[in-house]
């Protein structure tokens, strides 16, 4: 597969009604993702609603009920093949579901561009959106500052916006002079995909050249092996088979492995007999890689989902307690100590327990607070109720990151910064 398009995960943030969804169906329109034909029936139905202007956005927002309020609620994934990539565009709407995909790890996005529009500048969700992309390692960030249309394509105020929002990247860890900052009206079609004539003092590159530009994520092979097992099947003649995805590092044939923490809390000790892929039997397996694999060792009830299978010589972490970075996120009321939802890591549900909230971090510092509530960052101290594997996020960066969830919504987003080991 020679002529196989390398793919990056790219995720469309910014406040609500800054005009993400117009800016993607743009793209794919004038990309030539989405037909003519296709288009003309999304114009007549936008018409037909009343919300002239919104067929672009129409192109994500697929369900019947965000078509009638002009909301995106659900999360929308779209293939979007450029002449260089091929992308897995997801766009988010509130945050909610942003974090749950962000997290899910099918779909941690590679990089994210965030819709500023030009008129309205840095919002509550604006702020939320570019923390969270921090705190959940997206790396490579594009700022579209869009609506330039309704600020006469003025490029004072594109320089003003450019401003604020440098100061807030900034803030969190983000290298501004490192970020393209576009100016774009995405009804029109302006900078999306053609440059525009109504901005001739920018001369940088389109939203879509910018994509273009963007680097493809290193495959982390040279990372200790992990690979969380998803399912556990019994296969007559085969004997135990665990599935799942492989993060980081290589699996081969005849490599010894362990899975921890296992039934017993100190690991099982195996060697991988076959790899399948797709039904096809493969010598090695690495990052990204959905794989079947029987293992010599394994009795059925020695293992289960949530376990991680690494080397013998560089087995999984099983921490008896970690200190987490976090971000509150949906909770009907305060965060204190002593408080034990469930923490969703890789392929493991662990309920674990707030010991200690060390400082709250954003808005402002705060040294050990009594709680932190919805829109704070937090350094916290936690401990599982029962052995779990998690990683340091400077060790591992793709078995740090965890959810906290609580009667059916997510209530934060972190990762795992320092943890202590179980003995």
């Amino acid at each position: 597969m020679a002529d196989k398009k390398e793919h990056i995960n790219l995720v469309f943030i910014g406040h609500v009604d800054h005009g993400k969804s117009t800016t993607v169906g743009r793209l794919m329109f004038d990309s030539g993702n989405v037909t003519e034909q296709q288009m003309r029936k999304l114009k007549d139905k936008a018409a037909q609603l009343g919300k002239s202007g919104f067929e672009f956005a129409y192109v994500m927002d697929n369900l019947k009920e965000e078509q009638e309020r002009g909301v995106t609620i659900d999360l929308a994934h779209k293939k979007f093949e450029s002449e260089k990539y091929y992308f897995t565009i997801i766009d988010a709407p509130g945050h909610r579901d942003f974090v749950k995909n962000m997290i899910t790890g099918a779909s941690q996005a590679d990089a994210g561009v965030l819709v500023v529009a030009a008129n309205d500048g840095i919002n509550s969700q604006t702020k939320e959106h570019v923390f969270l992309s921090r705190t959940l390692g997206v790396k490579q960030l594009i700022i579209a500052i869009n609506k330039m249309d309704l600020q006469a394509h003025s490029q004072d105020r594109f320089n003003t916006v450019k401003a604020e929002v440098s100061t807030l990247l900034k803030s969190v860890g983000y290298k501004p002079d490192e970020i393209q900052f576009i100016p774009i009206a995405s009804l029109n079609g302006d900078n999306v995909v053609k440059k525009s004539e109504n901005m001739p003092w920018y001369t940088g590159p389109t939203l879509l050249d910018a994509m273009n530009m963007l680097a493809v994520p290193e495959k982390p092979t040279t990372l200790p092996m992990r690979m969380p097992i998803q399912d556990v099947y019994n296969i007559t003649g085969i004997g135990v088979v665990p599935v799942g995805r492989i993060e980081t590092g290589i699996l081969k044939l005849g490599d010894k492995v362990i899975a921890m923490p296992g039934r017993e809390g100190t690991g099982v000790v195996g060697e991988c007999k076959t790899i399948e892929m797709h039904h096809e039997q493969m010598t090695q397996a690495g990052p990204g890689d959905n794989v079947g694999i029987s293992v010599r060792g394994f009795g059925k009830k020695d293992i289960a989902r949530g376990d991680v299978l690494g080397h013998v010589d560089t087995p999984p972490t099983v921490a008896s307690e970690f200190t987490g970075q976090i971000v509150v996120l949906n909770h009907p009321s305060v965060i204190t100590v002593g408080y034990t939802p469930v923490f969703h890591i890789h392929t493991a549900q662990v309920a674990c327990q707030f010991i200690e909230i060390i400082k709250k971090v954003s808005p402002e510092e705060v040294d050990h607070p009594d709680f932190i509530r919805n829109g704070d960052a937090a350094l916290v101290k936690l401990r599982p109720v029962q052995p779990l594997v998690i990683e340091k996020k400077a060790d591992i960066p793709q078995m740090s990151n965890f959810a906290i969830r609580d009667s059916g919504a997510t209530v934060a987003a972190g990762m795992c910064i320092d943890l202590v080991k179980k003995v």
